[in-house]
Formats: structure tokens, sequence, C-alpha cells
């Protein structure tokens, strides 16, 4: 298990490697954004970890820490 923590709402869960992070999201009450559902739109783009940008949609929770932050951000876009 890995505690993933959410911000800025600061809400923490635990999730599986390999869970879809949308999934987790959802769990945990926090809301992301989503278009496409495809990775083209980049509507559920967060950053994990140390800024690493990724769509929501098409990623999982990655192996290799057993305590992860994802920061959600909105675009005025959307």
């Amino acid at each position: 298990m890995i505690q993933i923590r959410f911000l800025p709402d600061d809400v923490t869960v635990q999730a599986q490697v390999g869970e879809p992070i949308l999934q987790v999201a959802e769990r945990a009450g926090v809301f992301i954004p989503t278009g496409c559902l495809m990775g083209s739109c980049h509507a559920c783009e967060v950053e994990i970890g140390e800024g690493n940008a990724v769509c929501a949609c098409i990623s999982a929770v990655p192996p290799g820490s057993e305590e992860l932050t994802i920061n959600l951000y909105a675009d005025p876009l959307w």
C-alpha cells in the first residue's frame, strides 16, 4: 500500500501500486476534471511527486515509494 496525499485539499488515502489515479481520487472524494479520458485533452493533468505532469485518466499509482503527493491544479481554460 502507498499513502497518497492530494493537494491542495490535503486529503490522504491508501492505494495499491497500479491502481488508476482517477479511481483513487474518486475513493478519496477528490474531484479531478476529465475531458476525453484518453490523455489527449490534458483536462485531467496533475503533478505527481516532484512536479512530473501526467494525465490522471491514463495513469496509475507508480511503484517505488511509500508516500506520494499528487498536486491538483486548475486550468483556467477548462
